[in-house]
């Protein structure tokens, strides 16, 4: 079995609490009464014939309904998340508009179906991201799954100098 290989953009900004990211609340049952530790950044598997960073803007398209502003991304490492290696890169959100694009959303973006509940027979869909918010960097560290946090410690590190 191959090793699965995720990548994600992780949008960031100042805001009047000092360093804001984006992150999006994960969608489907399991997680819909779930606040703390249910936020993820927008994310996604790729192959080993597509570049990490090209999956992560795919990705952000597709969770989150509008394309990635333009920049420069910076390479944050990667973190291990349950069975997979996620590789994050920061990325500039300062104007970025399109976080309330998930909850609009009517195209077939990123949807998942599962048997739900477990041993029904019945299968559910629902979308990967089910709504996305800024937080500030303390109350990102309440949200983000665990898997994650490294991430957080990382951005502020380098918008800190």
């Amino acid at each position: 079995m191959s090793p699965v290989t995720s990548a994600g953009l992780l949008l960031h900004r100042t805001g009047a609490d000092g360093v804001e990211v984006l992150l999006g609340h994960m969608g489907g049952p399991f997680w819909a009464r779930k606040d703390a530790a249910a936020w993820s950044l927008p994310k996604g598997e790729h192959g080993p014939d597509e570049a990490p960073l090209d999956a992560a803007r795919r990705e952000f398209a597709e969770e989150i309904g509008v394309p990635p502003p333009d920049g420069d991304p910076v390479e944050l490492g990667t973190v291990r998340q349950s069975r997979k290696t996620v590789a994050a890169f920061a990325l500039d959100g300062t104007g970025f508009t399109g976080a309330e694009a998930v909850a609009d959303r009517t195209d077939d973006g990123s949807w998942v179906e599962i048997e739900w509940p477990p041993r029904s027979g019945r299968t559910v869909r629902f979308p990967e991201i089910d709504h996305a918010a800024w937080f500030d960097l303390p109350t990102a560290r309440e949200k983000i799954v665990k898997g994650q946090l490294p991430l957080l410690d990382r951005l502020a590190a380098l918008v800190q100098g």
